[in-house]
């Protein structure tokens, strides 16, 4: 398996580095994690829609997402949908914005589930705000992106789907560029990192279904014309 400063060297490769200093490769972990942090906040790049179950307690009327809050785990980027499952019945609720949250009057109204969240992503623990709030204990499934993997030392391992190393090993050299103003980047190497940033973004693109009006419920995948 591949560790972080092994896609550090190769993308130091075209800078007439082989065998990156400390400082070097530090540099270059920073540059590297800031540039995966980027890529959290596109969807062609985030390859998972995650779902994850959680308890909201009755009559909360919000509830902390992240490392030790309310629900504990990594802290979303962005959440995307998600429902309440009653009686093996799914009730799905919309994510609102703030000013859609704000409008509402009386944010104490409760019934038996949410029918929409506001996620308000705050940089330590996010904020997750439901309506109306729930007047009882239920399971709530929430479908999310995380920001992809940071790494905190050179011999973390790279844990990312195939497509990912090529994408990121390409795309530092570019990145890096700046901290070698000297020795331009050869144009082949900027050519493999668009090729892999847009390979990603096209396997990573959600299929998208035409409703067609069908009594049998239809669909047509607008991507594979069946």
């Amino acid at each position: 398996m591949a560790t972080i400063l092994d896609v550090i060297t190769k993308s130091l490769r075209p800078y007439g580095v082989s065998n990156p200093t400390a400082t070097e490769a530090s540099d270059a972990l920073s540059t590297v994690n800031a540039m995966l942090e980027s890529w959290s906040i596109e969807r062609l790049y985030v390859y998972q829609m995650l779902e994850e179950t959680f308890t909201w307690a009755s009559g909360a009327s919000s509830r902390t997402i992240g490392t030790g809050g309310n629900f504990n785990t990594t802290r979303p980027t962005r959440i995307e949908a998600g429902f309440t499952r009653i009686s093996n019945i799914d009730y799905p609720y919309s994510v609102i914005t703030k000013e859609e949250y704000d409008a509402i009057a009386d944010k104490t109204r409760q019934s038996t589930y949410p029918d929409v969240l506001y996620y308000d992503n705050t940089p330590t623990l996010g904020i997750i705000y439901g309506y109306p709030v729930p007047s009882a204990s239920i399971s709530i499934h929430i479908n999310s992106w995380k920001q992809l993997q940071s790494f905190t030392a050179l011999t973390d391992v790279l844990a990312l789907p195939l497509g990912y190393r090529r994408a990121i090993e390409a795309n530092l050299s570019v990145e890096l560029q700046g901290d070698y103003p000297d020795l331009p980047l050869p144009p082949s190497v900027v050519e493999v990192a668009r090729q892999a940033k847009a390979a990603l973004k096209t396997f990573n693109t959600p299929t998208i279904y035409a409703d067609l009006g069908l009594g049998g419920g239809g669909r047509y995948d607008i991507y594979s014309d069946t």
